[in-house]
């Protein structure tokens, strides 16, 4: 989940606590090109109001106007394949003709949808995944603990939807640096949650990122406090081993799905001696880190290396292996 979900949660929330209806749309799938993935989230009100994203625009708009035309009332839950015609599609300015399906709920403010708002809310700041089913007959909902079985993000069968809620993507930043700064502004735009760890006051008097939780402790000890979960990214982006060691020594020791440290190919293999000598971490902790850090994009400015690091967490979090970037790269326009 991204963590724009999130603030469409708590929008939902905020709404239903104040007794008002909600619309809740989730993604199902995608055809073709489509800006979102599967999973997203979007809030809205009978005037219009919304929070949430599903297109990046074309979609919203066609939602929207149906609230206000009362085409969706009568239904509790409904699934609505937006593009489904060249016609819409070409209406609604979907890219590459794509098709978009979603799952429309229309809920009342009461004490089983806000707790049920609540437990989502939760799980998205949490540790664990669960699976939330809604049958499209009656609109009944539950949630349950994923048993972690590897599955798509949202499936659907001949009565009900299940979408797997998991944390959303965080990004902790072990020190603050010209690259990490950069970082930290591309991966918000890509809907991470992002969290800056440094104790060095002139370091975090200069950092000024939009949206970006500064903690003004050791990367380590934040590390190692429990606030990192399977969609946790962790990188070490400021050449300073007091900083970056101790960070990379705690983060093996979570469930972080991408861990990297920023340096030269020598500056690593000296980097990997000194955390198996003076750490005591085995080859298979020090093989979980990425280091050098980054797809090998030939990238030498701050920027440069922070997109090849931002690259390389999105292409692990998709499972997609290197030699795969590389072929695709070669293909023909």
């Amino acid at each position: 989940m991204h963590h724009m979900d999130v603030r469409v949660l708590e929008q939902a929330l905020d709404w239903a606590r104040s007794g008002q209806p909600i619309w809740l749309c989730t993604v199902v799938s995608t055809y073709g090109s489509s800006p979102r993935p599967p999973g997203s989230l979007l809030v809205a009100l009978d005037d219009g109001r919304y929070v949430g994203s599903l297109s990046g625009g074309c979609v919203e708009d066609a939602f929207i106007e149906s609230i206000r035309d009362g085409a969706l009332l009568p239904h509790t839950v409904q699934c609505i394949d937006y593009g489904a015609t060249q016609e819409e599609s070409q209406r609604l300015e979907l890219p590459c003709g794509g098709v978009l399906r979603v799952m429309i709920e229309r809920r009342e403010a009461n004490a089983e949808w806000l707790t049920h708002l609540e437990v989502l809310h939760a799980t998205l700041l949490g540790q664990k995944q669960l699976i939330r089913q809604v049958q499209l007959d009656g609109g009944r909902y539950r949630v349950s603990l994923d048993q972690a079985t590897p599955a798509p993000v949202v499936r659907e069968d001949d009565a009900t939807i299940y979408i797997r809620i998991g944390p959303a993507l965080r990004l902790i930043l072990a020190g603050i640096s010209p690259v990490a700064e950069y970082c930290a502004h591309f991966a918000r735009t890509m809907g991470f949650e992002v969290i800056v760890c440094d104790p060095r006051a002139d370091k975090r008097a200069g950092f000024d990122v939009p949206g970006v939780e500064v903690q003004s402790v050791l990367p380590a000890l934040f590390i190692a406090s429990g606030a990192t979960h399977g969609a946790t990214a962790i990188v070490a982006l400021t050449h300073d081993p007091r900083l970056d060691d101790p960070s990379m020594i705690e983060a093996v020791k979570t469930d972080a799905f991408y861990i990297g440290a920023m340096g030269s190919v020598n500056t690593s293999r000296t980097r990997a001696a000194r955390l198996a000598r003076s750490g005591g971490l085995s080859d298979a902790q020090i093989a979980r880190i990425h280091m050098p850090i980054g797809l090998n994009l030939g990238s030498k400015a701050p920027a440069e290396i922070a997109l090849a690091v931002m690259a390389d967490i999105l292409r692990t979090h998709r499972g997609v292996e290197v030699n795969d970037v590389v072929s695709r790269a070669r293909v023909p326009a």
